[in-house]
Parts: C-alpha cells; structure tokens; sequence
C-alpha cells in the first residue's frame, strides 16, 4: 500500500508564507490589502520589515515554486484551494512588476491579476444602446442631461439618507438570513464620509463584522439604497466575507483567507457575487415594489412614479460595460483623462462631476472596474448553469451560497 504524501502541511506552510508576502507588499502599495484579521504580529513584522519590492519579488516566486512542487491534492475544496493559492500568488507577482514601473495593457493587466478578460465593445454598439435610450427621453440637449433631469426628481434627501439605508439594509438581511446561515454576532456598522473615489465601501474587520462607508459627496439616487445594501451587506461583501472566515479560517484553519489582497482574481468573486446577489435577493419586480412601498415613502419620493424610474434604471444598467471601455481606452493610452470622462458622459450617461470621479478612480484602481461587471456576468452564468435559474429560487440561493463558502477563482466559473 502506498501512503500518499502529506500535502495539507505543505499547502498550510505556503498559505502562511502567501499571507506575509501580501503584508509586506501592503507597505509599498496602501490599497493592496484591503482586509486582515490574522496574527497581529504578522502585520507587525510587515511593519517593522519594510521589505524592498525586489527582496518581495524573490521570496513570492521561491513560494510560487515552492507550490508547483506539491502535489495537487484529488479533493474538491482541497484543489480548489490549491489553485486558488497558485493564482493569488501570480497576480501578486504581477503586482509586484507593475509597482517597479513595468506597463501592462488594460487586458494585460486584468488577465494577471483578476484571471479574467473583459469583452470588447465598439462604440456602435454604445450608441445602438443609447439611441434607444434617447427615445426614451425626448428632448433637446444631450441625452445625459435630459436623463439626469428625469433622475433628479429621484435623490434621496441628505436627512432622510439613513432612515431609508436602514430601512434597504434590514430586508436584504431578512431575505438573506431565510436562505443562508450566517454567524449569530454578526453585524455591521455604516457611515458616511466624503472625498471618495468610490460611491461605497465595505471594510471587513474580522470576527464576522464590517463598517461600511457611504460617500455623499454626489447625490444619491434611491435606487442606490438596494444596490449598495445587498452589494457591501447582504448578501453581498460582508456576507462573502463572513462566510469564509467561518468555513475556511474557523472551520478549516485556512489562514490564507484571513487577508484580502485587493488586486487578486478573489476580486472579481466578490464584486461579481455582490452586484448578482442583487438578483438574488429581489428577484423579478421584488425590487420595485420594496422601493414602491416603503423607501420612496420613506425618501419622501412619490411611489407612483417608481415604474417610470425602475424602467429607466433597468435601460441605463445596459450600458455599463461603457466604463470598461472607457478604461481600456484610458489605460492603453487613447483617451487623455478629459476624453475618458467625455466618453463616460456619452455613453455611460453620467453627469460631468460623476464621469469625472470615475475617471478618478480608474486613475486609482485601473483595470479593477472589470470585476463589477464581467464578475456579476461570470457568477451568473456558474450559477444558472448549475441549475439556480430565476424560477428556481431555492437552488440559486442554494449555489450561490456555496460560491460564497469556496476558493473557487474567475477561470473555474
């Protein structure tokens, strides 16, 4: 009989050495961890280190090798784990490379760190969308004016913001809880803050409990509540989050899950199941009788004008393959800073203030706008092909709640 090797050790070893190279490079680049709930003194040792880019680069391909080494395990979580180790790793090393100034293509890029390519569209197909748009609100001027007009009537008052997020958070909870167990002590905390590139935020502290931030520096509209509720809470981020540090840091003892390397394909999983996990929880017009019923009463909007608006948003969602455009087109060198903001006013219907902050943030975070939405297309394609269609509620619960729990990458959905 033939004993097979021990390959949990191993994996545990590099998992450890996986999370203190994503710490280490965190002192060079202070976007690159976005969460960590393991050993303080590892951050410490980060801290006090300072280790040099190269010496990074060194010690990440001796640990990538290090993995090529072990056998891949014949258990499903067991290689999903592996490979999951063997892809983070690489997008680090990608990372890293990009720090010392060598210049990657938009696809590049995003192949490398977030294991996935966005489609290309043609401003044709932009301005097919448009046009249909267009007709939709006729009127002189350009239609990102005259849309923003129609949108304006839909704000939620600076007062009344909390009272209607509360409200958006507590049902998405309650749908959430019917359909996945969660950590009794969970929980979450919201602010709101200024000066973001981002609209949202959701920073997980560990112990199954998040703060998540509201930038208000633009108005928000009121079909932001949902969004942002089930996006960054349920059954979106700090569910994701909660999930695996339960089942595969508590649980299993996987300590590599206890650090969140943002520019890593795990992105992409979790932005992809956050926008899908919409769906998810308010399926079909779920969604615009919640908004109907309770938060446009709540934002002090008149309920009988939500179709009209939930029409119109459900046209605009067509085009946000738009902002990817825009930047590849940015990042490859086409468009100046101004022409990538006038691209996200045509054809992403943004106002100027809010076309020029995304630019913003793709100046900031680059290639990462891919993982809203290819990722929510990506999640839901894996999980409708496994049988979670939209008149089999219970099973998509059911998949996406097993998404959530796994080390599953973009490549394998």
């Amino acid at each position: 009989m033939t004993i097979p090797p021990d390959t949990s050790s191993k994996q545990d070893e590099i998992a450890r050495q996986y999370v203190q190279l994503v710490l280490a490079l965190g002192q060079h680049d202070p976007d690159y961890v976005d969460a960590y709930y393991g050993p303080p003194e590892w951050r410490a040792a980060a801290e006090q280190a300072k280790a040099p880019p190269e010496e990074i680069e060194r010690r990440t391909r001796d640990v990538r090798s290090a993995l090529a080494a072990v056998t891949k395990p014949t258990g499903e979580m067991e290689r999903l784990r592996h490979d999951y180790l063997d892809r983070q790793l690489a997008a680090l090393d990608v990372r890293l490379t990009m720090l010392r100034g060598k210049r990657l293509s938009f696809d590049e890029e995003s192949r490398g760190l977030y294991d996935a390519t966005a489609p290309v569209h043609t401003e044709s197909y932009f301005a097919k969308l448009v046009a249909d748009l267009d007709r939709r609100f006729p009127g002189p001027g350009p239609l990102a004016e005259r849309y923003d007009k129609f949108r304006s009537a839909f704000v939620i008052p600076g007062d009344k913001l909390d009272a209607v997020f509360t409200a958006a958070i507590a049902e998405c909870r309650v749908r959430t809880k019917k359909h996945i167990p969660l950590p009794p002590d969970e929980e979450f905390t919201i602010e709101y803050v200024e000066g973001k590139t981002w609209s949202a935020y959701n920073w997980y502290k560990g112990s199954f409990r998040s703060v998540i931030q509201v930038n208000t520096d633009l108005p928000v509209y009121v079909d932001r509540a949902i969004d942002l509720a089930c996006h960054e809470g349920y059954p979106g981020h700090h569910v994701y989050n909660a999930l695996l540090e339960k089942h595969l840091v508590k649980d299993r003892g996987w300590v590599e899950f206890s650090v969140y390397a943002l520019f890593s394909p795990q992105s992409l999983i979790a932005e992809g199941t956050a926008n899908f996990g919409i769906d998810v929880a308010f399926p079909g017009r779920d969604r615009l009788a919640f908004e109907r019923d309770r938060l446009f009463p709540l934002a002090g909007l008149d309920p009988t004008k939500a179709e009209a608006y939930f029409e119109a948003y459900q046209l605009a969602e067509r085009l946000s393959y738009a902002v990817n455009e825009a930047a590849r087109r940015y990042l490859n060198g086409e468009f100046t800073a101004p022409q990538a903001a006038g691209w996200l006013e045509r054809y992403g219907l943004m106002t100027r203030a809010r076309a020029e902050q995304r630019v913003r943030f793709i100046d900031q975070y680059r290639s990462y706008v891919i993982n809203y939405n290819l990722g929510e297309d990506l999640v839901r394609q894996y999980i409708e092909d496994r049988g979670g269609t939209a008149d089999q509620p219970a099973k998509r619960w059911q998949e996406f709640a097993a998404l959530l729990s796994s080390p599953r990458l973009p490549s394998g959905l």
